[in-house]
């Protein structure tokens, strides 16, 4: 009998960041130790459905710039665990012959963006008591909410920047006009999305006549926005990776760092299109006093927001110390993201980091 252990590889979604998650989805079945397990890949499409995605059609998901992959169903579904004691994964046919695909013994969610990394996946996994990877459905929930994670992290301590919230209701109700939103807050502003990654829907703001379209634009992605004061700092990022015995976690040994040159903010198209004007700089050149106040805050915010398994913490710093921009619970995981970059420079090479998610995820306290 195998001893190898059986990963559902989930992947895809409905939020804007489907084709990323789609060709994260690739380069982490290509990498995974395929001696210690067993993969199956279970793509979620644009709809929700959950589909087979077989191995040759995963190979072609790669990052174009006028095409993006995209999950699409076909004649069969699949049916994910819904009961603690049945963990099968079945295959329905057009026919509608159910047979058991797989027996599940742990999720590696690859997901990014809303219901994936905001904490909807993880909860469908904790419904059916399957063991999966990355932090739980709370702390996902949180750290999607940029709100929400601003209010408790404040409360622990850890500076972030200064922000205002408008919502889709009062914005159209024109109820945003009688206070000032951008009260309290320097410009440039950014205005974006509460619970959105990847940058999508934000916009730089340079004046005040400029903020009803770029809150629109945020307000299309999500029924919040967030007006932000812009830092003014260095933006430099980190990686947390759990420990299986439960002690401190890891942090990576160095910290990443984007250096702009003509480029207002590090946008959808600089992140995945290699669009100029933005460079990852790793490792960032920073001192070990600067080093030691990023590991302290970006740990104070992974315990804070309960995060477990892994994070990437992205931080301004600045002349007075470090001011915390986001916790992302499901960072970037292509070979060339930051987080597999911080933890490659910190001895830790890609597919033994995917093999320390699915340990860690196995034996997670949820």
């Amino acid at each position: 009998m195998s001893s190898k252990k059986t990963v559902a590889l989930i992947f895809g979604g409905r939020s804007s960041e489907h084709g990323i998650s789609c060709v994260t989805a690739a380069s982490v079945y290509s990498a995974i130790d395929k001696n210690a397990y067993d993969v199956v890949c279970v793509g979620i499409t644009k709809l929700g459905e959950f589909v087979p995605v077989s191995v040759a059609a995963l190979q072609t998901f790669r990052l174009d710039s006028e095409f993006l992959p995209e999950i699409v169903k076909g004649d069969e579904e699949l049916i994910f665990p819904l009961s603690t004691n049945d963990h099968r994964l079945r295959l329905l046919n057009k026919a509608g012959t159910v047979e058991t695909l797989a027996h599940l013994d742990v999720a590696l969610i690859m997901m990014h963006g809303r219901f994936g990394e905001d904490g909807t996946v993880q909860g469908l996994c904790e419904l059916a008591g399957l063991p999966y990877t990355g932090s739980g459905s709370f702390a996902s929930a949180l750290c999607m909410d940029k709100h929400a994670a601003k209010l408790v992290l404040q409360t622990c301590g850890v500076r972030v920047a200064p922000w205002q919230l408008v919502t889709r209701a009062e914005f159209a109700g024109g109820l945003a006009g009688a206070r000032d939103l951008d009260a309290g807050l320097s410009y440039p502003l950014f205005v974006k999305p509460a619970r959105e990654g990847s940058s999508v829907g934000v916009t730089r703001v340079s004046a005040p006549a400029d903020l009803p379209v770029a809150i629109e634009t945020a307000l299309a992605a999500d029924k919040t926005a967030l007006l932000e004061s812009a830092v003014i700092g260095r933006e430099v990022e980190i990686g947390v990776l759990e420990r299986r015995d439960g002690s401190v976690p890891l942090t990576s040994s160095v910290i990443g760092e984007i250096v702009f040159n003509g480029r207002d903010f590090y946008d959808f198209e600089a992140k995945y299109m290699g669009a100029v004007g933005a460079d990852v700089v790793l490792p960032a050149d920073v001192t070990v006093a600067e080093y030691q106040q990023l590991k302290d805050a970006a740990l104070r915010a992974f315990e804070a927001t309960g995060c477990a398994g892994y994070a990437r913490v992205d931080f301004f710093l600045t002349d007075s110390g470090p001011v915390l921009n986001e916790i992302n619970t499901l960072p970037g995981f292509t070979p060339i993201s930051m987080y597999p970059q911080l933890m490659r420079e910190s001895g830790v090479d890609y597919t033994a980091l995917i093999t320390e998610l699915i340990e860690l995820g196995l034996c997670a306290d949820r």
